[in-house]
């Protein structure tokens, strides 16, 4: 059986005061302290009996962090008393050498990967927005929004981040990513922010009843296509430089490898109406705000079209918006493809212009091809109307490589300048960041890209 002096990479003993010992027991890494650091063997009631004091006297303190025991107990002559032969206490190592540690304590098997929550300071969560409806005899709650709030042990960012994900997904895919890395919100809590993560209104944790109305969901083959295998689609061309998703081997990104099983597995029904989705996460999201107070605002893809109508709503208390791919291009209209959505440009819900629309066929606009060797995308007649509750709020759209958004959000960006909007547009491949799809959160440069984000995010609030 281990002693305590195999177990442990120093021990020392020392003084606390004339009338105490501390003993320090350190050991080599966090996984042996987990295993040892609780036997009884070096508990309370042992050291009471090596050093003849009365067990209630002695303290035992457990330091995880730095995977340390300390342990005082009261001397039994004082430091410099006639009678006391180790004036600095510094010889009562000696007989804890010997300590028969015994068989460690087992371990229970942790099937799946986990990511250290050493930054992480305490969690809760809770729920906003919603309303009673239905019959005053059987009345459920509708739009309200499920809420998880992650606190870093040292706040250092003096705005909180809100992370809103996009169609199909939930908060799931800010928290790990398929292959058990870490994801952006463990990422973003290492740095200093206070991190929300919602689920949609009528979405995961954040109930849906078959009143809200009908819901749709990505086929596998879908997902294969548009988000994970796009090495393979013909449908963009930039798709043949998807090299980020993770995973090996012929079957990287498609049914039956295990990383993509994980990732299909997080799938959840949509509400099929937009525009009902976007009037209960805009007033969900004003009730978060309203509790919260001011707060950045990390979004992606669907998500994205709801941050322009969240800021529209509460514009002295978004202090930023990172959108990740945002819903687009402007109408949802690409050279030869008709209008199918966003008919207030970048929102399925209104937006405060000025001069005021009442009806988005008031937007009068023409096809503008903002960069040469890219699509023609829609945007305003001149004189613009502005987007006048968006204007104070910084704004950063971002883009992957391979994605099927780099054939149009500059389309996006063009619209929103026009607009009023200060917008920066990173593209990946731009910063020496190549190979990614719409699902970059979970790619496997993940960290890297949000790196480039919080880089973006302090520049953009050193001001406030």
């Amino acid at each position: 059986m281990p002693k305590l002096r195999d177990v442990c990479s120093h021990i020392r003993s020392k003084n606390a005061g004339p009338f105490w010992i501390t003993i320090d027991l350190t050991f080599p890494d966090r996984g042996t302290f987990d295993l040892h650091s609780t036997s009884p063997a070096i508990g309370p009631g042992a050291i009471a009996a090596m050093f003849d004091v009365e067990p209630g006297l002695v303290k035992h303190f457990l330091v995880p962090e730095l995977a340390v025991v300390k342990i005082s107990y009261p001397r039994k002559r004082p430091q410099g008393g006639a009678l006391e032969r180790d004036m600095h206490g510094g010889q009562q190592y000696n007989r804890l050498l010997e300590i028969d540690m015994g068989a460690p304590k087992p371990v229970p098997a942790i099937p799946v990967p986990v990511v250290d929550q050493h930054t992480l300071g305490g969690r809760g969560h809770f729920f906003v927005g919603g309303s009673y409806a239905g019959p005053p005899e059987g009345q459920t709650m509708a739009g309200q929004m499920f809420v998880e709030v992650l606190v870093p042990k040292e706040v250092r960012k003096p705005y909180p981040l809100v992370l809103l994900h996009g169609a199909g997904q939930t908060a799931t895919c800010w928290m790990q990513t398929p292959d058990g890395r870490k994801g952006w919100a463990d990422y973003f809590v290492e740095q200093g922010y206070i991190v929300y993560l919602v689920d949609q209104p009528m979405r995961g944790r954040s109930a849906w009843h078959p009143a809200d109305g009908p819901t749709r969901n990505y086929t596998a083959q879908a997902v294969e296509a548009q988000f994970t295998a796009c090495a393979q689609t013909t449908a963009w061309s930039e798709g043949k430089l998807h090299t980020q998703w993770p995973g090996s081997g012929p079957g990287r990104g498609r049914r039956g490898d295990p990383v993509f099983d994980a990732f299909y597995a997080s799938m959840v029904e949509t509400l099929v109406s937009n525009e009902d989705t976007a009037i209960r996460t805009q007033a969900a999201f004003a009730a978060l705000l309203d509790k919260m107070g001011p707060a950045v605002l990390l979004t992606h893809s669907q998500g994205g079209s709801f941050g322009w109508a969240i800021a529209d709503a509460r514009p002295g208390l978004v202090k930023a918006i990172v959108a990740i791919e945002p819903s687009g291009p402007p109408f949802n209209a690409l050279e030869g493809r008709p209008r199918s959505g966003l008919k207030w440009g970048v929102s399925d819900i209104a937006l405060t212009y000025d001069p005021p629309v009442d009806d988005p066929a008031q937007l009068a606009v023409v096809a503008h091809r903002s960069e040469p060797h890219r699509v023609a995308c829609e945007r305003q007649q001149e004189p613009a109307r502005q987007l006048v509750n968006l204007q104070n709020v910084p704004v950063l759209v971002v883009t992957g490589e391979a994605s099927y958004h780099a054939a149009y959000d500059h389309g996006t960006v063009d619209f929103l300048r026009q607009a009023g909007v200060q917008v920066d547009f990173i593209r990946l491949e731009e910063r020496g960041i190549h190979g990614n799809g719409h699902m970059m959160m979970l790619e496997a440069n993940n960290l890297e890209i949000a790196a480039c984000l919080d880089d973006w995010i302090a520049k953009s609030t050193r001001g406030d």
